[in-house]
């Protein structure tokens, strides 16, 4: 058995404690993750609240068919879509960079280069910001987060083709995004 499957048995045993350590064990992940994905520190670090809570009420029906952290967060980012659809205001991008916080910068970089490194990840931001939800989604889970396509499929309960299209089609447009950003800063 799992560390996982093992502090799963025990939550739905009555330890509640253990249902604490896979929170412990996966919050920080889920978070930077939905961070990306709503632009938001206060809706992703509610949005995470929000699937901890509806993962431990519906913990028995998982059916751990797949990866705990994989049913996680499915449940996260159908916590973020409806927070998302529930608060559509529109945001510059300034307030988009301060909700998300700050990148980090190599210590080592003198001003010049911190302010250029700054420059570019203001915008890849931008330019991530102005892709549709499910585009900017694919991509954030796959790109920054890592997962492979059946993951993503699965997260998303989507086929694996329609993974690999919008994952090929978020990264023309975040392509065409960047291009449009560079030609206008020239």
């Amino acid at each position: 058995m799992n560390d996982d499957a093992q502090l799963i048995a025990e939550t739905l045993a009555g330890k509640t404690k253990a249902f604490g350590q896979l929170v412990l064990k996966y919050q920080d992940r889920l978070y930077n993750t939905v961070v990306h994905v709503v632009g938001s520190i206060e809706d992703a670090r509610d949005a995470v609240q929000e699937a901890f809570v509806q993962a431990f009420v519906k913990l028995e029906t998982f059916q751990q068919t797949s990866a705990f952290y994989t049913w996680l967060y499915r449940i996260a980012f159908n916590v973020a879509a409806s927070h998302c659809r529930r608060r559509r205001p529109t945001v510059s991008v300034e307030q988009a960079r301060e909700n998300t916080g700050q990148e980090p910068i190599d210590g080592n970089s003198g001003p010049e280069q911190r302010l250029e490194q700054e420059e570019r990840c203001r915008q890849v931001q931008q330019a991530l910001a102005a892709l549709s939800d499910e585009h900017r989604t694919v991509l954030v889970l796959r790109e920054i987060d890592g997962c492979c396509y059946e993951t993503i499929a699965e997260v998303l309960d989507l086929p694996v083709g329609t993974v690999r299209s919008r994952l090929h089609r978020a990264r023309m447009q975040l392509r065409e995004q960047l291009r449009e950003v560079l030609i206008a800063d020239d």
